[in-house]
């Protein structure tokens, strides 16, 4: 999804981390006004104990990628260590109390699901459920569907987990407290990596060294483990930016609908309820990146005036909006690349296929990559063989990348595709400048929309649930679905 809004509602969590100055236990405290994480240090000795041999995972990035992999890794007790390096967990990735929330199918939750139920729990109580409700594309001046789209019957008919959001920062936080202590360490970037036939070290911005057996990069977009792996590339900017904003608002039709696009020329509109008696909307128009020089302020009677036509629920949601909760930010992706990793290095989530927002998928795409790679992994680590030497590790990274590509390419394609496509939508002829009585006012259905709506009315339900039921865990039969399936739907019940 694009950059969003996060409510503040966080206190102090008996979370430890690991600080890079100091190995201690400490207790991360969630500001309420900034959403910044602080560390209060409990001053304890820490002698690191030796471990029989497992198999050594460093991590760059500890955003929710870096900590789904960390947590699937240590709920295999014994088979693995693992390391997490974080630049700054207080701003998950410079963007503070503002990035957030995260679109999570059922696909993801799944994964979740089969990581650590407690986890999954703990997301379910935590988020909204949006799949339980309409959601689709609308028409932007008139408000009337143009499609809709069912997150609910693949999910309920295959015993998975229903499709919610949750904020970013409260995902991130649920993670941490499950890994517990002495594993992701804060304030350390990893700015560059060696390898050789027995071991790969990673170098921190401080000179820092650590030996492990593999480095996942799962350090976003803007990745310094893919730029050493395959050089400094310019990511693409998709020429549009997203306006986000966050709102105390609750509509009339919250009961019934969950996630609406707005369509329009060269921009689009999205709505969605967040829970907590907030909505969040993201408007993406086609204009020149962002320039830092531009005034901070005006957002709002910019988006007013790009959007003030529009039908009255896109305007309300707007206009509810505090100017200094309207922010902006460029969209970028990159293209799709077929090679994730040399040796034992190897890229998940952003780091390896970052996409626009259009579909929300980039953070679920990420939480399955983890799941595919454990899953690689186990098998080295229950081999047997010594890690230093074997080729298993680069074997197992490969057939990662491999299971994983066509899934992931086909949803960086679509993602591209439907940028282009929400943007061009115009459902009327354009006659141009008709000066004849009454001809300016005519409003002739474009013949292309009647075929727009019957290949979606075709491809959109197989799609959704191609996206939905993810890579395939094993899902349940129909008569085993009641854990999953109860869990999430702990609401009132809707009509639609």
């Amino acid at each position: 999804m694009a950059t969003l809004h996060c409510p503040n509602h966080y206190t102090q969590h008996q979370n430890p981390i690991k600080s890079q100055a100091k190995h201690s236990i400490e207790t991360i405290i969630r500001c309420k006004e900034t959403g910044d994480l602080w560390v209060d240090n409990k001053k304890q000795s820490s002698i690191k104990k030796e471990e029989k041999k497992k198999l050594r995972i460093l991590i760059a990035g500890g955003g929710i990628g870096g900590l789904v992999l960390a947590l699937a890794a240590k709920k295999r007790e014994g088979l693995f260590s693992v390391e997490v390096f974080e630049r700054d967990l207080s701003s998950v990735r410079g963007e503070g109390r503002h990035r957030g929330p995260i679109q999570l199918l059922s696909s993801a939750m799944e994964v979740v699901e089969a990581i650590d139920e407690e986890v999954l729990r703990r997301v379910v109580e935590e988020g909204c459920v949006t799949g339980d409700r309409i959601n689709g594309l609308a028409d932007g001046i008139s408000g009337e569907w143009f499609a809709k789209f069912d997150l609910l019957s693949p999910a309920v008919k295959r015993g998975l987990p229903v499709t919610q959001v949750i904020c970013r920062m409260a995902l991130q936080d649920i993670l941490l407290n499950a890994l517990g202590p002495n594993i992701v360490t804060n304030n350390s970037k990893v700015v560059d990596f060696v390898q050789d036939s027995q071991k790969v070290t990673v170098i921190l911005e401080d000179g820092q060294r650590h030996e492990g057996d593999i480095l996942v990069g799962a350090d976003g977009i803007w990745s310094e483990v893919r730029s050493k792996l395959f050089g400094k590339q310019d990511a693409k900017y998709s020429n549009y930016t997203c306006y986000s904003g966050l709102t105390n608002f609750v509509p009339p039709y919250i009961d019934y609908i969950g996630y609406r696009v707005f369509l329009g020329l060269n921009q689009y509109f999205v709505a969605s309820d967040v829970g907590k008696g907030k909505m969040q909307w993201y408007a993406f128009h086609k204009e020149s990146p962002f320039n830092p020089d531009d005034p901070l302020t005006g957002k709002k009677e910019k988006l007013i005036g790009l959007f003030g036509s529009w039908c009255r629920d896109v305007v309300t949601l707007i206009s509810k909006t505090q100017e200094d909760m309207i922010l902006q930010r460029d969209i970028y992706d990159r293209d799709m690349i077929y090679s994730w990793g040399i040796g034992r290095v190897t890229l998940l989530g952003d780091a390896a296929h970052p996409m626009q927002p259009n579909l929300g998928q980039g953070g679920c795409m990420a939480i399955e990559d983890c799941y595919q790679l454990i899953l690689e992994l186990d098998k080295v680590a229950k081999s047997g063989h010594d890690f230093s030497t074997s080729n298993e590790i680069t074997s197992a990274l490969k057939r990662y990348e491999k299971k994983r590509m066509i899934r992931v390419s086909t949803v960086h394609t679509v993602s591209r595709m439907a940028s282009k496509m929400l943007s061009s939508y115009q459902p009327y002829i354009a006659f141009g400048p008709i000066t004849l009585f009454h001809l300016p006012r005519i409003k002739i259905l474009h013949p292309a929309i009647h075929i727009a709506r019957a290949i979606l009315h075709f491809c959109l339900p197989k799609f959704m649930t191609w996206l939905l039921t993810g890579p395939g865990l094993g899902q349940k039969k129909e008569e085993d679905q009641n854990s999953s399936y109860n869990l999430v739907l702990k609401r009132t019940k809707r009509t639609s």
